[in-house]
């Protein structure tokens, strides 16, 4: 969501339809469910449109237990945080058990290590008797099966335990992977994009680096999704973002960034040498020809406009972002399916 879509006259009608989706549905005039349905008249969280459509279209209503699930998947980040603490807290109990028992094992063997000077000490008496030699063997038997005692158990706690924690590792990174990786394409989410354009543009000045930016969406999306529906709408999202992945650079970002729009993120390249690689992505989506997966009827050509604006000495994550995005708009009025860069006013950032 952008905040100048929200200003103005415009930004007035989006609040009053969002207020009018609350009213339609009989809904609780409560903070969520009108950032819930203001995101829906803005089509500005992917997935999310959808998701009510189909609820309505299949339970002829959408209720406050609805809202609320939606809430909860699409703007609630207390669940994830709570994944995080729970998962965190089991690993932190398995390695104090571990440490635990290494601990132990630790007493054990000191224990050990004491027994066998104490008994290396007597054995040292040439006076000594039979039956103080066999108590000496038998003390010795009896703290060696002690110290096999507690190495198999010791062993067999530690597989455990690493096996544990290697699930819990394996946890937490399955977590941090769907909190920055969009559900429905499997590009970098808008989260992920905003960290990694802060992180290239520091990277940029700090080593001296060129660094573009490239916002992309799909011509015509909205009629393409009024004539085919919203499920041949995602179909077409997902060829494009595969499309997009597949012929960016190797250090190159590619994330969903709303809706039908896109964002590339290019470090080491400036505007000249990524209008090549702009170029092959649009040529790529605009020769297939796509079919529709439930009817294999033809779904024609789809195409797509690409805006790039360079990083310079003045820019900001908002300048760049807003200047890839003006570039993007004269694609746009130039006639879509087409590059639009930054060429002349492009200079290497300090």
């Amino acid at each position: 969501m952008k905040v100048e879509d929200l200003s103005g006259q415009k930004g007035r009608d989006t609040g009053h339809k969002a207020i009018d989706g609350i009213i339609d549905h009989k809904l609780s005039a409560s903070p969520q469910n009108y950032e819930l349905w203001l995101n829906y008249q803005m089509q500005s969280v992917p997935g999310l449109n959808e998701e009510i459509n189909t609820t309505i279209a299949e339970n002829g209503e959408f209720s406050e237990h609805h809202s609320e699930l939606l809430y909860d998947k699409y703007f609630n980040s207390s669940k994830l945080g709570t994944h995080v603490v729970q998962t965190g807290a089991k690993l932190a109990a398995e390695l104090t058990a571990a440490l635990q028992l290494l601990n132990r094992a630790g007493d054990t063997t000191d224990a050990f290590s004491e027994s066998l000077d104490d008994a290396a000490n007597e054995l040292k008496n040439d006076s000594i008797d039979s039956n103080r030699l066999l108590s000496i063997v038998s003390s010795l038997s009896k703290a060696t099966q002690e110290m096999s005692s507690q190495n198999s158990e010791l062993s067999k706690r530690l597989e455990e335990s690493s096996s544990e924690i290697n699930e819990l590792r394996t946890h937490l990174q399955t977590i941090r992977t769907e909190a920055l990786t969009d559900s429905l394409t499997g590009v970098a989410n808008r989260k992920q994009f905003d960290n990694m354009l802060r992180y290239r543009i520091q990277e940029a000045r700090n080593l001296d680096y060129p660094l573009t930016l490239t916002i992309c969406d799909i011509d015509f999306f909205k009629k393409f999704n009024d004539t085919w529906g919203h499920q041949t709408g995602d179909q077409v999202i997902r060829f494009v973002a595969a499309t997009l992945e597949r012929l960016a650079l190797k250090d190159h970002l590619v994330a969903r960034y709303g809706g039908e729009e896109f964002a590339i993120i290019m470090p080491r390249v400036n505007t000249h040498e990524a209008v090549p690689v702009l170029e092959r992505m649009r040529r790529a989506i605009e020769v297939k020809k796509l079919k529709r997966k439930s009817t294999g009827d033809s779904l024609g050509n789809v195409t797509m406009s690409f805006g790039a604006a360079e990083l310079t000495e003045e820019d900001s994550c908002s300048s760049l972002i807003r200047r890839a995005d003006e570039r993007l708009y004269v694609a746009k009025r130039n006639g879509r399916n087409q590059v639009s860069a930054d060429l002349n006013t492009a200079t290497r950032a300090a």
